[in-house]
């Protein structure tokens, strides 16, 4: 095992994929660290959930860039904290919550009447929402 700021990493690191999968991973992880560390810095930008995205595709990608994320001085303890409690912070939850209100309101407006889209949409981040506030919010598992 190796050791990472005062946590250790998985004994058993997720399988490392190849090839073109491989560069689809890297590439979204990629994209989700700039996307998270934009939420850090734009508010009403949920960055915590890009940031663990982030994470799990460098898991499986690149161990450089899993690394150089789980141990980041600004972004590590939130990363570290998802690993070892399964937590999100109350903020990254108001965030996240608040941005997928926004989307949906906005899908309804630009849809025109139709109603498929939004339908779908919502019901699929209303889904996520509740599994986002149901998470703890601490490392002492409060909720």
């Amino acid at each position: 095992m190796t050791k990472v700021v005062g946590t250790e990493t998985p004994a058993r690191p997720a399988r490392r994929l190849c090839g073109p999968a491989r560069g689809a991973l890297l590439a979204l992880g990629v994209v989700c660290t700039a996307i998270g560390i934009a939420g850090i810095i734009l508010p009403g930008l949920p960055g915590t959930v890009f940031l663990l995205i982030a994470v799990w595709a460098f898991s499986r990608s690149s161990e450089r860039f899993h690394v150089w994320l789980y141990e980041h001085p600004r972004f590590g303890r939130t990363v570290r904290e998802w690993h070892a409690h399964r937590v999100i912070p109350i903020k990254a939850k108001i965030a996240a919550v608040s941005m997928m209100t926004v989307t949906g309101v906005g899908l309804v407006l630009i849809s025109d009447g139709d109603w498929l889209l939004p339908a779908i949409s919502g019901g699929i981040m209303a889904i996520v929402a509740l599994w986002i506030v149901t998470r703890p919010n601490g490392t002492h598992g409060t909720a």
